[in-house]
């Protein structure tokens, strides 16, 4: 099949989502409307008429142009069916050499060891919902179901369908969040609105006695998945189990479903044993970095 780099504005935008769609990885953040809202600017590697694809999102900083992650996406990569080793480093070979840096996530289904491009491995948590509540919370850790019972304890309030606006604005007030622009949340906003019209996002909300917003979070629904995309949590409710909480509303209201709760990630030590504890189970991803820089920027980035 033709491998061919492909610039935006010559995108069938139509074949796109259907392959997205009809993926055996397919991934919310790969759409044509999410990466429109999220990406500065995107072109793609177009495999035969569409049966494999790949965004390319970039940037263009000091006159170089630049492959990046955008903000609310966690994934990325080749996307469709049959995917091979081969045709993973064959989309990589058909990238322009124009793009002189790139670091941008893959996926669970590009999970190869490459002869010209070093991959790394980052780590995903899932939780199949497929099963009855009972069943599903009777996997959580000790640790976990304590949690939940000190905030019921607490007096903590679970809502769901809370305003957006809300979900944003504790979410913009994480330490880890502060690379994420205005512009940012405003499109994921707005992304989130579109979705919530055909019941494919939800928010979640845990409130203390005195209607203070402890922990929130904003879901949205593709391809048989949830996305646990725009996450806060006051300080005020580290303690009371407030997230704990959070999550276990979701899953009680999701069990027995033939969907996924994805937890997009984590590396980190703490969250990944967090989102373990509800039972969830490793997905790795790959990852990938190549400096082509000038060597006179080549340290900015090393």
């Amino acid at each position: 099949m033709l491998i061919q780099y492909v610039p935006h504005e010559n995108i069938n935008k139509e074949k796109w989502d259907h392959s997205i769609l009809t993926a055996g990885n397919g991934l919310i953040y790969a759409y044509s409307w999410y990466l429109d809202r999220m990406a500065d600017n995107w072109d793609a590697i177009v495999i035969g008429d569409y049966e494999l694809v790949m965004p390319l999102p970039w940037r263009k900083k000091m006159g170089i142009d630049y492959l990046y992650q955008p903000a609310f996406v966690a994934q990325l990569g080749l996307f469709g069916n049959d995917i091979t080793s081969d045709l993973l480093q064959q989309s990589f070979l058909a990238i322009p050499a124009k793009f002189r840096y790139w670091d941008m996530p893959l996926n669970h289904a590009n999970n190869y060891t490459l002869e010209e491009y070093q991959l790394n491995q980052r780590t995903n948590y899932i939780l199949y919902l497929d099963k009855p509540y009972t069943e599903l919370n009777n996997k959580y850790r000790e640790t976990t179901r304590r949690n939940i019972k000190k905030a019921l304890g607490y007096g903590c309030i679970v809502k769901s369908g809370i305003d957006i606006n809300e979900v944003v604005s504790l979410a913009s007030e994480q330490p880890q969040q502060n690379e994420t622009t205005v512009q940012d949340y405003t499109n994921f906003a707005y992304i989130y609105g579109q979705l919530a019209k055909g019941k494919k996002a939800i928010t979640y909300g845990i409130y203390s006695t005195t209607n203070q917003l402890l922990a929130s979070c904003a879901l949205l629904f593709s391809n048989n998945r949830w996305y646990y995309i725009l996450v806060g949590n006051h300080p005020n409710g580290r303690t009371m189990g407030a997230s704990h909480l959070l999550i276990d509303a979701f899953i009680k209201d999701h069990a027995g479903r033939q969907e996924i709760l994805d937890f997009e990630g984590s590396d980190l030590r703490n969250l990944a044993f967090f989102y373990s504890s509800f039972g969830g189970t490793q997905e790795r991803y790959a990852t990938i970095r190549l400096n082509r820089l000038p060597w006179y920027i080549r340290w900015l980035k090393e």
